[in-house]
């Protein structure tokens, strides 16, 4: 039988199934790094920089392909699920420090998961319908786990959906204010502008610390390089292909936010891509704006629980957890043991109920 010479070699005792192609990593990652931070963010850089929204997101993506070349040599290099915990246990050959590093990630990944299905039920959902937080944010997560665990391929499918819609609402931020551009409306000006007194130099280099906020998740991509069907070739060109996407699109959004709004007002403003379509006078439904946030929160917790399932299976392959955890299904080759235990701490974790106090505790962990 004929073979992908192009292929990376799979190792002898390889269970999960390379399902995801170039494509879908691609989209997998893109719909990682976009998400509702971006929504908040300019609010925060105008602070920094003025109208020069642009600058500092173009700095943060230059940092964000540094990093991103580190994964993409680490990842091809040992192209096994695990991802953070693989690299400790390569860079200190100490079972201890990979099982610290693996389960942090690991508990992170879960407990961001609770945090996104609570905001899932929270107010987007109640626009459609009203019921009970905690029972919608556990059902969802249940859904989740079913579509994990039915198979990579399905629930990649379904993420190239809610990113395309995820993407959807950044693209009419930048069409509404190009339209009020057309038509006579904004300042332009104002994308060189910084605050009084601000020097070019400091503002922007930290705009872009606060801008390198926009850009996370890609790093989770490397939990599921086990299921890419060509890891050395598909791997770096999503990687790279998905961060330039994401910060094209973020620079767009930052020069149309500035040319709709002072950055006095931007600064002021909760929602401020919101008050940016509003000021282009363009009439958008505001119900689509929270189904497109509704759709990014979704998107989110799929990832987040595809990569902790794929972090607890990886750390079972390597004897950092209960061998259990590594056992895929027959027909569908996924882990869904890993599956199940991740959903169940997830849905118990809900009935937290503070959104915060989750939020907080994935910043420790990590």
């Amino acid at each position: 039988m004929a073979t992908d010479e192009t292929a990376a070699p799979a190792p002898a005792t390889e269970k999960l199934r390379r399902g995801i192609t170039g494509l879908l990593l691609f989209a997998f990652i893109l719909g990682d790094v976009l998400g509702a931070g971006i929504y908040a963010l300019m609010g925060v850089l105008a602070g920094e920089v003025g109208g020069m929204l642009w600058a500092p997101l173009a700095v943060a993506l230059l940092l964000a392909l540094l990093t991103a070349g580190s994964y993409a040599e680490l990842v091809t290099k040992y192209p096994r699920a695990g991802g953070a915990a693989v690299f400790a246990e390569r860079a200190f050959k100490s079972p201890v420090v990979s099982f610290l590093v693996g389960f942090s990630m690991l508990a992170a990944g879960v407990v961001s998961a609770a945090g996104l299905a609570l905001a899932f039920a929270g107010d987007y959902f109640a626009t459609f319908v009203d019921l009970p937080p905690i029972p919608v944010a556990m059902a969802f997560l249940v859904l989740v786990g079913a579509l994990n665990a039915r198979g990579i391929r399905e629930s990649m499918g379904a993420n190239l959906v809610m990113t395309a819609v995820e993407l959807s609402g950044l693209v009419i931020v930048v069409a509404v204010v190009a339209a009020m551009l057309a038509s006579g409306g904004g300042e332009p000006s104002r994308v060189a502008e910084l605050p009084e007194g601000a020097g070019l130099a400091a503002a922007v280099l930290g705009g872009a610390i606060v801008a390198y906020y926009s850009f996370v998740g890609f790093e989770t991509s490397a939990n599921v390089i086990e299921e890419v069907r060509n890891p050395s070739r598909d791997y770096p060109r999503a990687l790279f292909a998905s961060l330039v996407t994401a910060g094209v699109v973020y620079v767009l959004v930052g020069l149309a936010s500035a040319i709709a709004l002072p950055a006095s007002e931007l600064v002021e403003s909760s929602g401020p891509l919101l008050d940016v379509v509003e000021a282009s006078g363009v009439a958008v439904p505001s119900w689509l704006f929270s189904l497109i946030a509704l759709v990014a929160v979704a998107n989110g917790a799929l990832l987040t629980m595809i990569m902790s399932s794929r972090l607890a299976y990886g750390m079972a392959d390597q004897g950092l957890l209960p061998d259990v955890l590594a056992v895929v299904l027959p027909n569908r080759r996924t882990p869904w043991v890993a599956i199940a235990a991740t959903t169940v701490v997830a849905v118990l974790l809900t009935l937290v109920g503070d959104l915060g106090t989750l939020a907080e505790t994935v910043v420790l962990l990590l």
